[in-house]
């Protein structure tokens, strides 16, 4: 397909992938469109689940995926409008029933301490949900207590005692603290910032997916084209990361830029990969076929990394 044919075919999909084609591919913000995804397509899909007592799934993080949580940020990733009122409501009730005592939220265990990756996420979509920063100061302040010596994150630090950080964690707390920066909180954001440029050199010292010691591949799902990502780590929603952050190109980001172009189809499409298991509320696309999420993220992110202009004779 030509590039033109490609942004037909992602301008035939869900309305929620339509905003975000016309806003990142084509530099239009189709305000109409943000205001369609919470009444038709998969953002009504989702807020059709939504119980009487303001919760999706069992409970706030029961069961993976269809809970409370992760239904909220499959719909901030949406781009659903934020000015929901629906998921407002929800948040503003999470917040009452489940902070715990060293301020971050789902308490668990007989010690009652809470996950930071679980927190990093839901710093993520609460800032783009705009929550009051009153009720987002105790999540920073955890986070930023559980940073690693070598500059990023990993959830078991509080459990088992990790001595390194983890992909997983780092980049969900990366995500959390730019949708806490975009969205105009000023809590500690220096401090936040300076966060931010470690746990993003952590990455890049693993060239996104390899051993700092062994140089050996950390984890084969680290290459597979996932979405949604869930909690799971993987190269293209590192580097979605990276262009949705403004992150300027490093050489240390090649290869797995060069395995993204590898796993473009001849119609210059992506695939979807196997999914992470668990319920879901609904199927947004099949495992094996091709994408449109991946294809825009893949899109997106050769478009901040000027490839496509290596590529013309592709498009």
């Amino acid at each position: 397909m030509s590039y033109e044919q490609i942004i037909s075919w992602l301008l035939e999909g869900d309305v929620s992938i339509q905003y975000q084609t016309y806003r990142d591919l084509l530099d239009t913000d189709r305000h109409d469109l943000r205001n369609k995804i919470e009444s038709e397509g998969w953002g009504l899909q989702f807020l059709s689940y939504r119980h009487t007592n303001g919760h999706w799934g069992e409970r706030f993080y029961q069961p993976k995926w269809i809970s409370t949580h992760y239904t909220l940020l499959d719909l901030k990733n949406l781009n659903i409008s934020p000015q929901n009122k629906s998921i407002r409501d929800t948040l503003q009730m999470v917040f009452k029933e489940e902070k715990g005592p060293d301020g971050g939220i789902l308490p668990i265990g007989p010690r009652k301490k809470c996950d930071v990756c679980v927190n990093g996420m839901v710093l993520n979509y609460a800032s783009y949900f705009q929550m009051a920063e009153e009720s987002l100061r105790s999540l920073v302040d955890f986070l930023l207590t559980k940073k690693m010596t070598d500059g990023g994150y990993n959830c078991r630090l509080h459990t088992t005692g990790a001595k390194h950080s983890s992909l997983h964690t780092t980049l969900s707390v990366l995500e959390g603290i730019s949708s806490y920066e975009k969205n105009g909180y000023m809590y500690r954001i220096d401090e936040l910032i300076e966060v931010k440029k470690t746990s993003i050199e952590f990455i890049l010292m693993h060239k996104l997916f390899r051993s700092d010691k062994t140089g050996e591949i950390i984890n084969p799902n680290f290459l597979k084209l996932y979405y949604p990502g869930r909690w799971y780590y993987d190269i293209l929603r590192a580097l979605d990361y990276f262009q949705s952050a403004h992150i300027d190109y490093d050489n240390r980001m090649d290869e797995a830029l060069d395995l993204i172009l590898s796993k473009k189809t001849k119609d210059g499409l992506w695939k979807l990969a196997l999914k992470h298991p668990g319920k879901i509320h609904f199927e947004m696309e099949k495992s094996g076929q091709p994408s449109r999420w991946n294809t825009l993220r893949a899109m997106r992110v050769l478009r901040h990394f000027k490839i496509f202009e290596m590529e013309n004779n592709l498009y």
